[in-house]
């Protein structure tokens, strides 16, 4: 008998209850795995009927994802086949719509709450389904974590879920850069940090000034931070309170950053350039290899002095160094030993250098003063302030622009200002006209690594001003 009939006749009902009785054990395991083979030989060579062939697609993509799902949720060869099977004879419709749950299932879900104003932790953990104890849990989990006691309004605080309701993850978006995750372990929870880098772009700007730099930069689109940048990188050399004149004019070449296509914020300049009374100053940004950055001349050297030329920023000159000046309050001839600044009640003093406060306190018709003594040589002298800078006090050691104090009229003044002295050799000095020293220069063995890295960014420069100049003059042909 031919293998095949006798697999047909053994399969049939009446021999199948009857005659397997009969064979011994080992044939019938080898019976039936020939009777596999043979099974799978038939369905492999099966040609479909016309229009099933789609369904039978449909269907095997159907028990893909199913397959893909039933495996993280239960990892069971039998619950796959169920999906399968259960799939198989629905409307497509209604299977795409079954897949689409199951792998929503899949997802993880995250509740979300923005921090409001007057929130704290307690209350957006609560407002979360969170207990006390768990806030006081998680708190205990590191420094990381006791961050979020100084969340502000419109911080986005996200948490993850067990079914149970118990807190498995936490997400913190600190800034627009900068997200901080905690995973629940055995150990407690865990964070990492994940800082997303911003696209940086060159940016540049021009303007000739005809009121005040202030006004000038804002009508050039500029940021009072930016503008601020850039007044403090000339400060030394030019005095914005005394020196600036109509018809001045600035360049600038700096960073803007950007995530996703939407500006964040401007990053650093880069290179600068300002006219001030037809003497044109320069100035690019270095960073060394220890990481140190700062502003030089494109030949390398500093544009910081020992000294700020002007203590106070956008302040105006309402009285100058006059040995012989009548005094508007005693009504007589006085020495005016340094220079006044007229400025609005609390507007920052910052510290002219590096040196030591030696005198914090009341000082007769000066008010409220500091004196801080720079090396052997100098001195400088702050007077009338309305309150002093914070932690500012005899023998305190400050770093040149650090605020020691705010502008105010304590003492023999008849309204709002800083007077500022300054000494050299224990000898008064005018403060405007003074030759201040210079800071240290780039030195030799590192020039050839400065040019290389800024006369790039000069040339930027020079090129967008280029552009300008060439866009101006096509606008004036055209308008002739």
């Amino acid at each position: 008998m031919k293998p095949i009939e006798f697999i047909k006749r053994i399969a049939t009902k009446k021999t199948f209850s009857k005659g397997l009785g009969h064979y011994p054990k080992g044939h019938l395991l080898t019976i039936g795995a020939l009777a596999g083979v043979l099974a799978a030989g038939f369905v492999s060579t099966h040609t479909p009927a016309p229009g099933q062939e789609q369904r039978l697609s449909q269907a095997v993509q159907l028990n893909l994802q199913a397959t893909t799902i039933t495996t993280k949720q239960t990892g069971t060869t039998q619950t796959q086949r169920e999906v399968f099977t259960h799939n198989l004879g629905l409307p497509a419709e209604q299977k795409a719509q079954k897949a689409n749950a199951a792998t929503t299932e899949a997802k993880e879900i995250w509740h979300t709450e923005m921090v409001k104003s007057g929130d704290n932790l307690s209350v957006i953990f609560n407002r979360a389904g969170l207990s006390d104890a768990t806030l006081y849990q998680f708190l205990q989990s590191g420094k990381a974590a006791k961050q979020l006691t100084k969340i502000h309004p419109g911080q986005k605080v996200e948490f993850k879920l067990s079914n149970s309701g118990d807190l498995e993850a936490l997400r913190y978006q600190k800034n627009r850069l900068h997200q901080i995750i905690f995973n629940r372990t055995q150990e407690g929870f865990k964070n990492n940090s994940v800082i997303a880098a911003p696209d940086i772009k060159l940016a540049y700007r021009e303007a000739i000034i005809i009121n005040s730099l202030f006004l000038a930069g804002t009508d050039a689109g500029m940021e009072q931070g930016l503008i601020m940048e850039l007044a403090s990188i000339f400060g030394w050399d030019i005095d914005f309170a005394l020196d600036i004149r109509t018809n001045d004019s600035f360049r600038i070449l700096y960073e803007e950053k950007f995530l996703n296509g939407e500006k964040l914020g401007n990053g650093a300049i880069l290179a600068a350039e300002f006219t001030n009374q037809n003497q044109t100053y320069r100035a690019v940004r270095y960073t060394n290899a220890e990481g140190d950055t700062s502003y030089f001349t494109p030949e390398g050297n500093s544009m910081r002095k020992a000294f700020l030329r002007t203590p106070v920023d956008f302040a105006r000159i309402s009285s100058h160094f006059n040995l012989k000046r009548r005094h508007p309050i005693l009504n007589r001839i006085r020495a005016h030993k340094g220079t006044d600044y007229a400025a609005p009640t609390g507007t920052p003093i910052k510290a002219a250098g590096n040196g030591k406060v030696i005198f914090a306190g009341t000082k007769g018709g000066y008010g409220r003063t500091v004196i801080i003594r720079h090396g052997q040589s100098y001195k400088t002298l702050y007077a009338h302030m309305h309150k002093y800078g914070k932690g500012i006090r005899s023998g305190k050691k400050v770093k040149q622009g650090q605020i020691i104090g705010y502008v105010g009229k304590s003492g023999l003044a008849t309204g709002p200002h800083l007077h500022y002295e300054f000494y050299k050799n224990g000898a008064v000095r005018n403060p405007v006209t003074v030759k201040l020293p210079k800071a240290k220069s780039i030195p030799k063995s590192l020039l050839s690594n400065f040019k290389e890295q800024t006369q790039p960014l000069v040339a930027k420069l020079d090129q967008f001003n280029s552009k300008t100049q060439l866009a101006l003059s096509q606008k004036s042909t055209t308008t002739n």
